[in-house]
């Protein structure tokens, strides 16, 4: 029966109930109808990205490995959560396994981690190529970046693990009931017995150093940006470097503004909105950005168009 408690065993699976307000047939139908756009619109943008990256040589270079890596990223983190979402408005609630719950909660907390540092990764790769650009050559080549952007993942990882392992010492003997549209993190502690406390000082404390050691980094280094480009002479040079690195920190602050926003005082069903809205926005938006603001890349868009329809014709 949804929404029971094992107060006699142990947890062995979680129903996720989704939106508390939603759960007639007409409001799942239209949840799943929106979240499936949405997905799609992700997927072809980024893999769109991709494509391009992959079909123009000229663009093999440590900026666009960046923002190649983003937008995996961006497949995986929404490949995480939306398709489980979409079974969910399908039916009135699911069943979720235990081991799939938590591991679920990991790729999660692990995908979004790597993301907050691969922002950073791209902000240290802005610094070098304006403030250094002599020596860009040698600093950020295609073999060093790409090792770079395998630390972001290796310590991403390594962070949800231990925030998660942390989690898994505790008990689960309560309620199984989560009121979410998929396995968070913060869901689950709510449902540990026994003393949270410290668990929760353990994630608040990687949580804090994921979100803010990067953000400090990436401020550091646009403001040294900032005076750099402002010394500039030539009005031209200026504005290109203005416009490159406007490019990315409006994807930043898509990404750290959404992770950002907290509506105190609100209902679940909002908070539960809010959440998915962070989830889902910074992938939507990112492909957008790059492909209207990038000239680079909508000239190798339009070569990729052309060789498609050359193709069509033979």
């Amino acid at each position: 029966m949804l929404g029971s408690n094992q107060t006699s065993s142990a947890v062995k699976e979680f129903i996720i109930t989704g939106f508390l307000g939603y759960r007639d047939q007409e409001s799942r139908r239209y949840l799943f109808g929106v979240f499936l756009t949405v997905y799609l619109f992700i997927l072809v943008g980024n893999i769109l990205l991709i494509a391009i990256f992959l079909s123009d040589r000229t663009l093999h270079t440590p900026m666009y490995i960046l923002v190649c890596g983003l937008a995996v990223l961006d497949i995986a983190i929404t490949t995480n959560t939306v398709p489980s979402m979409l079974v969910l408005f399908t039916f009135e609630y699911r069943v979720v396994p235990f081991a799939g719950c938590f591991t679920q909660t990991t790729f999660w907390l692990g995908l979004c981690s790597t993301e907050c540092f691969l922002l950073a990764l791209m902000a240290y790769d802005r610094y070098i190529a304006i403030c250094n650009p002599l020596h860009y050559p040698n600093l950020m080549c295609n073999s060093l970046i790409t090792k770079l952007m395998l630390c972001c993942w290796v310590v991403g990882f390594l962070c949800a693990i231990v925030t998660v392992a942390v989690l898994l010492r505790l008990s689960f003997c309560g309620s199984n009931q989560i009121t979410h549209c998929f396995c968070d993190f913060g869901s689950l502690m709510f449902l540990a017995c026994g003393d949270i406390q410290i668990t929760n000082y353990v994630a608040l404390g990687i949580g804090l150093s994921v979100l803010l050691i990067p953000l400090a980094f990436i401020l550091f280094s646009y403001v040294q940006i900032i005076f750099s480009v402002i010394k500039i002479a030539s009005t031209e040079e200026r504005t290109k470097a203005f416009y490159t690195c406007g490019t990315h920190m409006l994807v930043i602050s898509v990404f750290f503004l959404t992770v950002a926003i907290r509506i105190p005082g609100t209902s679940v069903d909002t908070r539960i909105m809010v959440l998915i809205i962070q989830n889902v926005f910074p992938p939507l938006t990112n492909p957008v950005i790059y492909c209207l603001r990038t000239k680079e890349i909508r000239k190798s868009f339009h070569k990729m168009m052309k060789k498609i329809k050359t193709c069509n014709r033979q």
